[in-house]
């Protein structure tokens, strides 16, 4: 989650601003089957997330999050979506490990977002082009991506292609001289097989490539290399139970990093039917992960204030970070999600879920000393028309 996230303050609400992402239709959508035509229907989904975190002694951030999304078909072989998000972030200034008196100030601090994607449809085969825009009063983001999916002549077997390219600049409220820039490059394959009638398998391979200012300007000492490479595998399993109407979605993903960050995460999700109208979801993940090379663990002391490891002033290394994202720990994150169709055409959802991270639920190996607790509530409403 927010352990991944490379850059400034704003990471340290990464979790909430990730959440309000995911929480829009579409972005990170369910494992589906090929189709070969526009959609016949539209849709406009209203959401609204709210965000907590907290670590002991300190309820840290909270997020405000509404959220648009839109899907129209234009004809039948095009079809043009779009979301449009607001973060409005207040609260505790994070700290960035366990023991930093500054962590009483408090903060503020609004996102603006969108994103727009027009798809042709084809005779097995789609092609798609997106372009995104993310906009705060210090880190601005633009990205532009192209996306290709082609089928089996018996449509049971879809191959997936795409390709991003973001463009970020990166200030500091501390610092009116900072002016940088960060560039990211992604290659996206990956394959769609409908293994029996009740079981979809798939599997992404994506690799990321990235250049420019990774450090964190709010935190010190805080260096980090300027190129950064992430590796990612992502392989899903939807089985669906017919004799309980029940589907079962599951996940593992690999990441791995150019910082030494190996992380693990597994997902499961339970939709079952109750009644003619109503669904709920049940989900829980799990995450662990390594530390990165140049995290060092904190050692506060209260006459000198904040931690520096030893030699850094005679002998400074190259690389240093001691951002608590970037240690060795484990995550749980449980979910519920309620849904109810309504009408038709109308339908409603209320999802609920509680993240909890630690040091020692680090798995494979021992996680990073003197870091405490980490907490965050997630709630979320939302309404969908289908027109």
């Amino acid at each position: 989650m927010a352990a991944i996230e490379p850059n400034y303050k704003r990471a340290d609400k990464a979790g909430a601003i990730i959440a309000a992402a995911l929480a829009l239709p579409g972005v990170m959508a369910p494992l589906n089957a090929y189709a070969e035509n526009a959609p016949e229907h539209g849709e406009v989904a209203l959401k609204y997330l709210s965000y907590q975190d907290s670590q002991p002694g300190l309820d840290r951030i909270k997020v405000k999050a509404p959220s648009i999304y839109v899907l129209a078909p234009l004809s039948p072989k095009w079809a043009m979506e779009g979301s449009l998000v607001s973060d409005s972030v207040s609260g505790a200034t994070p700290r960035y490990h366990s023991a930093i008196s500054g962590a009483t100030l408090h903060m503020k601090d609004e996102r603006r977002a969108g994103d727009v994607k027009v798809t042709r449809y084809e005779d097995r085969a789609t092609y798609a082009i997106g372009l995104s825009k993310s906009k705060e009063h210090d880190y601005d983001s633009s990205a532009g991506s192209f996306d290709a999916s082609f089928a089996s002549d018996d449509n049971n077997r879809s191959w997936n292609i795409g390709v991003g390219y973001a463009s970020d600049k990166i200030s500091s409220t501390n610092d009116a001289t900072l002016h940088e820039k960060k560039h990211t490059t992604e290659l996206m394959v990956g394959v769609t097989q409908a293994w029996t009638a009740n079981d979809l398998l798939q599997l992404n391979a994506t690799l990321n490539r990235g250049h420019g200012y990774f450090s964190d300007p709010y935190k010190e000492p805080d260096i980090r290399p300027r190129k950064r490479d992430q590796e990612i595998l992502l392989a899903r399993w939807n089985h669906h139970f017919s004799a309980l109407g029940s589907t079962l979605r599951s996940s593992y993903r690999f990441y791995h990093d150019s910082f030494g960050i190996n992380a693990h995460t597994l997902g499961a999700e339970w939709v079952q039917p109750l009644a003619s109208r109503f669904t709920v979801t049940p989900s829980l993940r799990l995450y662990s992960q390594s530390a990165a090379k140049f995290y060092f663990d904190p050692v506060y002391d209260p006459d000198v204030g904040a931690p520096y490891p030893p030699g850094y002033f005679t002998n400074p290394p190259q690389f240093i970070s001691p951002d608590q994202r970037l240690s060795a720990f484990g995550a749980v994150t449980v979910g519920l999600k309620l849904g109810v169709q309504l009408t038709p055409d109308w339908a409603m959802d209320l999802k609920a879920e509680r993240y909890e991270q630690r040091s020692n639920w680090r798995i494979g190996g021992k996680g990073s000393p003197g870091i405490d607790s980490f907490s965050a509530t997630f709630i979320q409403l939302g309404v969908n028309k289908r027109f």
